[in-house]
C-alpha cells in the first residue's frame, strides 16, 4: 500500500479531523448508552440484548487469561528454598526496558560460585516482554502466575519489586495454587478500595 504524502487543505487545518475523532468518540459512547439504557428498561433474554460496552465488576468479576499469558514475575526456589537464580545477569541484559537490578554476592558453600544479594524489577517501567524468561538459562524468573501485574497504593516505590517479594510469590503459589493467588489478589483489592493499608482478615486467612 502506497503513503500518500500529501494533505488535503482540511487534513491541514486539523479542525474537520479533530471533530471527526470527536464525533467518533462521542458516537460510540451515545451508543453504548442508548443500548444499556434500552437493555435495562426492556427486559428480554440474554440472547436477545443488544450488545453494549463490555463492562466487568472488577475485582469480583475478572477475565480468565490464557495459560500463555505473561503475568507478575516470581522467582523460583529450589528444593531446600534457596533462590535459583545465580546472578548471571542475562535477564538484565535482555531487559528491553532496562528494569531489572542484580547485585551479586559470594556464596558461603564453594559449590555455588554466586547468587543475587538483591534482585529487584521496577515494574512501571516493564513492559512484560517476556524476554528475562527467555533469557535465564536456569528457569530462574517466571511469569506464569496468571495474574496482571500487581496493583499497589499510590507510590512508585512500592512498585519496585525485591527479592524477597518475588520469592515469596513462588512460595504462595506453591501453598495455595494460581486460585488461592487469585483470591489473595481479590482481597488485596478490596482492602485498597477501603483505604486501608494494611491486609484484612480474609487475606490473612488466604496465606495462612
Amino acid at each position: 500500500m502506497k503513503r500518500r504524502e500529501e494533505l488535503t487543505f482540511l487534513e491541514r487545518i486539523y479542525v474537520v479531523e479533530v471533530l471527526k475523532g470527536v464525533w467518533l468518540t462521542f458516537g460510540r459512547l451515545l451508543r453504548n448508552f442508548i443500548r444499556h439504557l434500552k437493555n435495562s428498561i426492556w427486559v428480554r433474554g440474554d440472547n436477545q440484548k443488544l450488545k453494549g460496552a463490555a463492562t466487568i465488576q472488577y475485582p469480583e468479576q475478572m477475565r480468565a487469561y490464557p495459560e500463555r499469558y505473561r503475568a507478575r514475575h516470581r522467582l523460583t526456589l529450589k528444593e531446600n528454598g534457596d533462590v535459583k537464580c545465580t546472578a548471571c545477569f542475562l535477564c538484565a541484559t535482555a531487559c528491553p526496558a532496562r528494569c531489572i537490578y542484580i547485585e551479586p554476592a559470594e556464596h558461603s558453600d564453594s559449590s555455588i560460585e554466586k547468587f543475587p544479594h538483591r534482585y529487584e524489577i521496577d515494574t512501571l517501567l516493564c513492559i512484560y516482554c517476556g524476554y528475562c524468561v527467555e533469557a535465564c538459562p536456569v528457569d530462574a524468573i517466571r511469569m506464569d502466575t496468571g495474574l496482571h501485574p500487581e496493583v499497589y497504593p499510590p507510590d512508585p516505590r512500592l512498585y519496585i519489586e525485591d527479592k524477597e517479594t518475588l520469592m515469596e510469590r513462588s512460595r504462595i503459589l506453591e501453598d495455595i495454587g494460581k486460585e488461592g493467588l487469585l483470591e489473595l489478589h481479590r482481597a488485596k483489592i478490596r482492602s485498597l478500595e477501603q483505604g486501608s493499608k494494611p491486609l484484612s482478615d480474609a487475606v490473612r486467612k488466604i496465606v495462612r
